[in-house]
Parts: structure tokens; sequence; C-alpha cells
């Protein structure tokens, strides 16, 4: 662990109910930046409450921050992980081709959903005092076809695509470095850096997809995000800033 980010700790647990109930559970008792890698969760979920499925052998951990920030301040940490997982899957593939970003919190591999990411706070008032990342990661098995939601992403295992085998510790090794790298970019510069680097590793941009919130469906091309993270489309109507949806191409 030559390269293990300075200040952040570690933990690996053999099971836990989920990663990210775990790092809010311990929160309280903690000063810094904490990685929380479980190796078996019994409740593990998704965005909007749903289930994640996480078979043996796939990558479950959570970062557990304490950022003390505006609830949208924080939610702009789901690129910080995004770039994050980018670079920890081409560094074990050792190449970052067909490695794509897909707002606002996926990461695909040859077009197929590689890993998703889940933040969930906790704090008073307008300020969030402890944020939980969670990162999910086919690294072995990808999720069956039918557990998904329809029209949902085809799920796709990085030994599958890539014949590479890596362990969840080797996998946390190449991703904590590459989070602590993009932290100390946003903490220091900004989202501005953040959004570029992101925009350029994005899936489907300058492409026509569909945005499904919870009470409409928007279709557009796809031409930014905006300096507040919302994903903007461009439609019949005009230009649409969407603040969250969940994307289908």
């Amino acid at each position: 662990m030559k390269d293990w980010p300075q200040g952040y700790g570690r933990r690996v647990l053999a099971e836990v109910d989920s990663s990210n109930a775990e790092a809010l559970r311990i929160a309280p008792t903690l000063t810094g930046p904490e990685w929380i890698l479980a190796l078996r969760q019994t409740a593990a979920r998704g965005r909007r409450g749903r289930v994640w499925a996480n078979p043996e052998g796939n990558f479950a951990a959570t970062l557990l921050l304490h950022p003390d920030e505006s609830a949208d301040r924080v939610a702009l940490r789901s690129f910080v992980a995004s770039l994050a997982l980018y670079d920890a899957v081409s560094a074990a593939t050792g190449r970052p081709t067909g490695v794509a970003l897909k707002w606002p919190n996926d990461v695909l591999l040859n077009g197929g959903k590689l890993a998703g990411i889940l933040l969930e706070s906790a704090g008073q008032g307008a300020r969030v005092r402890h944020l939980a990342i969670g990162f999910g990661v086919n690294l072995i098995t990808a999720p069956e076809i039918d557990a998904l939601n329809p029209g949902a992403v085809r799920p796709v295992s990085l030994m599958s695509a890539t014949g590479a085998d890596v362990g969840r510790e080797p996998f946390l090794d190449l991703l904590a470095p590459a989070y602590a790298h993009y932290e100390a970019q946003f903490t220091t510069y900004g989202f501005a850096p953040i959004r570029e680097a992101w925009l350029d590793r994005a899936a489907r941009l300058g492409e026509v997809i569909t945005a499904r919130t919870t009470h409409e469906t928007i279709t557009g091309t796809f031409e930014t995000v905006d300096a507040t993270g919302n994903l903007v489309l461009s439609t019949a109507d005009g230009h649409r800033a969407i603040p969250a949806a969940d994307v289908f191409f």
C-alpha cells in the first residue's frame, strides 16, 4: 500500500448490511476520511432505494468524508468519484479504451454498466456534516439481466469484458489514491476542472438521449453538464437543465 493516500483510514469488513450505512453509523466517531471495504453486504442498495446486486467477488466500498458544506456542493462529488473510478478501471486493465462516464453516476465499459456510485449524507440544517460515497463495481460477475429496471444499460463485468482478474483489495489500492487526487483538485480549484475532465470522458456527449425524472420524460441532444452539475439537453422546446434523472440511450 505504498501509494495509499496520506490521512485516509482503511478498514475491511467480512460482512455488513451496507457499507454506506456502516459509514454513517461510525461517522460521529471519526474526524478524517475513512474507506470501508465490504467483502459481503446483506442489504446493499442503489439510487432511489433500489436493490443493488452484489455477487461474490465484486467490489463494494464506501468512502466517508466530513465536508461541512452545502448539499449542492457535496452532490458534485459524484463527478469526483466518477473520475476516480475511471482512472482505477483504466489502471486495472492497463488501458482506458472503452471506458466512459454516464451522467449522473455510472461508469460504462464497452457500452455496458460496469460501476455505480451512491451518495448519502447526514447533517444539521443546510450543512452536510458527513458524506458516504458508495462504490459498486462488477469486477467478476455482472447481475442477471432480469434483475434490471426496464430500459437500463446492460451490465458487464471487468473480467468478462477485458479478462482482467482484479481482487477487491487491489482495486481499492487503485481507487483510493485516484479519489484523493481529484478530491484535492476539487477542494483547491472548485468544480470547473472536474467538470472539464468529466466531459472529456462523457458517454454520448453530442448525441440524442432520454432523461426520465420523477414526473416527465425529456429527449434531446446531450450538450453539456453545467456549472452546477445539471444535465443540459437541447430539445425541441429549447435548452433544459435537469438536476436529477435516470438517463437512457
